[in-house]
């Protein structure tokens, strides 16, 4: 006799039906015991008896069941979803066979014929895996960069965000500062303090983020961002991970700041980004200190400024190029720039200048290297124009600043008449009753008997 299989329950049984067929334990305690009624006790035992432990196994055992589906409606549904749905989830597929078909089963009966038939992979199956990557050997070789939006002083202040800066090779934070949003102006500040305590690396290692790489370059475009032609003046690449798995050194760093950082920011009482930022320091040398890691090669590959630290504010800025119009004026940010009339200003009507945005908001314009006198003809900043685009990660700051702008008393918006549409302008009369018909009909007479009487 081979082996058989049989479930818990009836294992149970037969160890029940066992003691009973002994004499070691009565009906009704087995009735009890399997929750079952002594006719039922007696019908088992009587099997028992008779076949064995073998007859307590369940009789449909090893036989199709009774509503199992005709394997020809099986094959006539997945022929149905190889022609129209061969995309669609199981779900969405059982419900387009009902609807459209009038062939109903469930969902999870479809998901496994899917399965079955190699249309549906499993969640399981569609997993993928991220193999680990060694680190660089080199110290200052690849530097992974990234912004953490978190509440890091919890219920005390606003949210904001931490720039990190880590090196690949030694897990090392390099620069830490907190900024209300990630946006060009705020990397170039952090890495203005980072050329200035290290040096340049040979790569910045980041994510898909705008200030690091245009989403849908042109053939207009040159494909670089402000961030990018700094590092391009600076000598220093750029290099975008495909997922966010591929800078996974920066993530995890991110994960513990947000446990160790916010508990430290705590302690120390502090509610806002500038004692933040003060804070920053001394917490980086306590973090390196506990998790730092030696390099697998002792080269320090970080360089020297190839340009004097007082220029670096003419590299850390916004630039573009603006075209000057006949009456010595161009468009800059919805801000009209109007040059002052001189010798050098008078040649660049019909050409390009180049405009620079520096980080207090000062716009110069240059031409060929030489600053030229210029103001703004509408100095006030204008708000923020309805159904802009905003990234998420900038929505925290355009909201601050929209309240702002809220906040302040501004003039009333005018409105003008429907009949101001059709060029009506008051021409300073009044009518006080007399120009009605009858009056006019009046005097029309009286100027004409005057006439007669003469």
């Amino acid at each position: 006799m081979g082996w058989l299989i049989m479930s818990e329950r009836e294992l149970t049984r037969v160890e029940v039906l066992a003691q009973v067929d002994d004499g070691r334990l009565t009906v009704d305690n087995a009735a009890n015991m399997l929750e079952l009624t002594r006719r039922q006790i007696f019908r088992l035992l009587r099997r028992y008896r008779q076949d064995g432990a073998a007859a307590i196994r369940h009789m449909a055992r090893g036989k199709p069941p009774n509503n199992r589906i005709h394997k020809a409606k099986r094959d006539y549904a997945l022929s149905l979803i190889k022609e129209s749905y061969a995309d669609f989830g199981p779900t969405l597929a059982a419900e387009m066979l009902a609807e459209h078909h009038g062939f109903k089963v469930s969902r999870e009966t479809v998901r496994k014929w899917m399965q079955e038939d190699g249309i549906w992979l499993s969640r399981k199956q569609r997993r993928t895996f991220h193999q680990p990557r060694l680190r660089r050997e080199c110290f200052g070789e690849l530097v992974q960069i990234d912004g953490s939006d978190h509440r890091w002083f919890e219920e005390r202040g606003d949210a904001c965000t931490l720039l990190v800066f880590i090196d690949d090779a030694t897990s090392r934070l390099m620069e830490l500062r907190f900024v209300a949003s990630e946006s060009t102006f705020s990397y170039f500040e952090a890495l203005e303090s980072y050329l200035l305590k290290h040096g340049r690396p040979v790569a910045f290692y980041s994510d898909k983020h705008s200030v690091f790489r245009v989403p849908k370059p042109s053939e207009h475009m040159t494909g670089m961002t402000q961030f990018g032609r700094a590092l391009a003046e600076l000598n220093i690449e750029i290099i975008c991970a495909n997922s966010s798995q591929a800078k996974g050194r920066v993530e995890r760093a991110n994960r513990t700041l947000q446990d160790r950082l916010v508990k430290d920011l705590r302690i120390a009482g502090i509610s806002n980004m500038e004692d933040g930022n003060a804070f920053l320091s001394g917490f980086v040398d306590r973090y390196n200190a506990k998790f730092a890691k030696a390099p697998a090669k002792p080269d320090n590959l970080h360089r020297a400024l190839n340009i004097a630290p007082d220029r670096l504010v003419e590299v850390f800025c916004l630039r573009d190029k603006r075209y000057v119009t006949r009456n010595l004026t161009l468009k800059y940010d919805r801000k009209s720039i109007r040059l002052e009339v001189n010798d050098l200003t008078r040649g660049l009507v019909g050409k390009y200048v180049d405009v620079y945005e520096m980080p207090d908001g000062r716009i110069q314009v240059r031409a060929k290297g030489v600053a030229l006198p210029c103001s703004i003809f509408d100095p006030h900043q204008q708000r923020v124009t309805h159904a802009a685009i905003t990234e998420n990660k900038h929505l925290s700051a355009v909201l601050a600043h929209i309240k702002a702008q809220q906040d302040k008393e501004l003039m009333p918006p005018k409105v003008k008449p429907v009949s101001a549409k059709n060029n009506y302008k008051k021409n300073g009369r009044r009518n006080n009753g007399w120009n009605t018909l009858a009056d006019r009909k009046r005097i029309a007479d009286s100027k004409a008997s005057q006439g007669c009487d003469s």
